[in-house]
């Protein structure tokens, strides 16, 4: 899609598009894997959006579905997505991972 075709946002930049974008997606248990297809099916299409928006580089990390985000439980996808936003090789900004965070 080119730049023409894109929907705009004023703070995506074309310096932005140019790193990689994740979407962290998770669900707390397995019932709401299985019953709460909807909700998976949009957390998804944050990466297609992404893609609209124009970044070519889209990460899917959903490793953690069914794992809650409470206590002493390990969530190996968010280790990643942490140590992702953490390296230089990335230049993942920050504002982003909390965007895709917020929006699960």
């Amino acid at each position: 899609m080119s730049s023409a075709e894109r929907p705009t946002n004023q703070k995506i930049t074309e310096a932005h598009l140019h790193r990689r974008a994740v979407v962290y997606i998770r669900q707390s248990t397995a019932y709401q894997l299985q019953h709460n297809r909807e909700s998976q099916r949009r957390q998804y299409g944050l990466a297609e959006h992404a893609r609209t928006l124009g970044f070519a580089v889209v990460e899917t990390i959903d490793e953690d579905l069914g794992r809650s985000g409470s206590g002493l439980v390990e969530r190996p996808g968010f280790q990643r997505l942490v140590m992702s936003a953490q390296s230089s090789a990335s230049r993942l900004p920050v504002w982003r991972v909390t965007v895709v965070i917020g929006t699960t």
